[in-house]
């Protein structure tokens, strides 16, 4: 079991719709079998002292997936939200939200800040919920308010510009985790994850459990964080 635990975790949760396809169910299933595995995920989290989790819920990018598709994913996230943050917060953690909110329908948007408002006082671990989040839209985000806010050019370095990021509350990615089997990171959190390290797993998301979790900290727990240092 790892002792090294990371401070930050990041998962890419990807794999519900070939978790529908391969058991020959419409991709909604897939989808809700997801949303329902990351109340296991985020517990089993906690109980091994992960400080912060973020999960890449829904991407600026998919937007362009099929409309029954995406209205289905908006529609559900309404329902896990309203369903699942009293029993979070009774669990002591901390939602917030890292992405645009002006698209989201009135009805997720007003969950979502029911979420953040209800939990803002807990100790307990941080989720954080990417939905309509993308890296570069957050960089570029980030951007405008420094100029909006008349940002002296001497002012900037690294650590000013990070407090204008949706992270800005958390520390950068000790661990990103991508279920699905695929290597790439899919524009999320580009900025915190520059010294991440990547764990990829074959498990679709909707599979990907406890035993998972453990073999991802297990994995990192042996890695040796260099930071572009010679050591």
């Amino acid at each position: 079991m790892a002792s090294n635990i990371p401070r930050h975790v990041a998962i890419i949760m990807d794999g519900n719709r070939r978790w529908a396809d391969a058991r020959g169910v419409d991709v909604s299933e897939g989808h809700y079998a997801g949303f329902e595995n990351l109340r296991g995920v985020v517990g089993h989290l906690s109980n091994r002292g992960v400080e912060h989790l973020t999960v890449y819920a829904f991407s600026t990018e998919n937007w362009d997936r099929p409309e029954s598709e995406v209205n289905g994913i908006l529609d559900l996230a309404i329902a896990v939200i309203a369903r699942e943050a009293q029993q979070l917060h009774q669990n002591g953690i901390r939602i917030t939200h890292l992405g645009r909110t002006d698209r989201l329908s009135p009805e997720l948007r007003d969950e979502l800040e029911r979420a953040v408002e209800m939990t803002a006082e807990n100790s307990g671990l941080k989720l954080g919920i990417a939905f309509d989040y993308g890296g570069r839209a957050e960089i570029v985000h980030a951007v405008k308010q420094l100029v909006e806010d008349g940002v002296a050019n001497s002012e900037i370095d690294e650590n000013k510009f990070s407090e204008y990021l949706y992270t800005s509350n958390m520390p950068d990615v000790d661990l990103l985790i991508r279920t699905g089997g695929d290597l790439r990171i899919s524009n999320f959190l580009l900025w915190q994850t520059a010294y991440s390290e990547f764990y990829s797993s074959e498990t679709w998301w909707p599979d990907f459990g406890s035993e998972h979790v453990d073999a991802a900290l297990d994995a990192f727990s042996v890695r040796q964080r260099r930071f572009g240092k010679r050591v």
